[in-house]
């Protein structure tokens, strides 16, 4: 059965020669993969582009009932980016939101208000006068929110994490994100570098607490150095 529905694409793996088996996220379907044939080859090369991470795409699918794999009849560009391919630094982020989608979404999973809330985060992360610089902060605190495990505040999201080695949580980390949670991303307090480094692997760990198979982010390395 033919459907028509818009997506995010999380990513793709190359398959045979000179195709590809591609994952989005769709707003009326949940996750699913597709089979693209031919995309990689020297004719249809600039196609591929269509399947960049977080790529905003409408699309007509073949829907078939318990099939692991479709295949897209039609997709074109939902939006098309401004800053996000040019941008050493949204690029980066971008990444790490991909890798994180690909984590909290799974196969069949349809949440349309996550998907509304993640194309509202991912065109914010692209507009023009945007800094970026506390962009993967908000984009895991509020993303929380749709998946159900959103802290009431700072106080409350610590008590949720193992106690750091010292027996005791830091006071500056308690206030820096109180001031990210009593803010709004347009416009976001002032927080030193290291301490945006430590409150994002904190958040990371709260993650992993709440979602069994969480496990490692790969992207996080060079996060961790644009955000230094």
């Amino acid at each position: 059965m033919l459907k028509k529905t818009t997506g995010i694409v999380i990513g793709y793996t190359k398959y045979r020669e000179t195709s590809i088996i591609t994952k989005i996220f769709t707003r009326e379907l949940g996750l699913k993969s597709y089979v693209v044939n031919g995309v990689r080859s020297t004719k249809s090369s600039s196609k591929v582009a269509l399947f960049q991470p977080l790529t905003l795409v409408d699309l007509v699918v073949y829907d078939k009932e318990n099939a692991n794999i479709n295949r897209i009849a039609e997709i074109k560009s939902d939006s098309s980016f401004q800053r996000i391919p040019f941008d050493f630094i949204r690029s980066g982020i971008s990444m790490f939101v991909a890798e994180i989608m690909g984590k909290v979404v799974y196969d069949n999973y349809q949440n349309e208000l996550l998907f509304d809330h993640l194309r509202k985060q991912i065109l914010t992360l692209d507009a023009e006068h945007y800094q970026p610089a506390l962009f993967p902060l908000y984009f895991l605190i509020s993303t929380s929110r749709y998946l159900g495990f959103e802290p009431e505040d700072a106080a409350d999201f610590f008590l949720q994490l193992p106690v750091d080695q010292s027996g005791r949580i830091y006071n500056n980390k308690v206030q820096f994100l109180d001031q990210i949670l009593e803010s709004e991303d347009h416009s976001p307090p002032v927080i030193p570098g290291n301490a945006k480094r430590q409150l994002l692997d904190d958040w990371i760990l709260f993650y992993k607490i709440h979602m069994d198979g969480f496990g490692e982010i790969k992207s996080l390395t060079v996060l961790r150095t644009l955000l230094s």
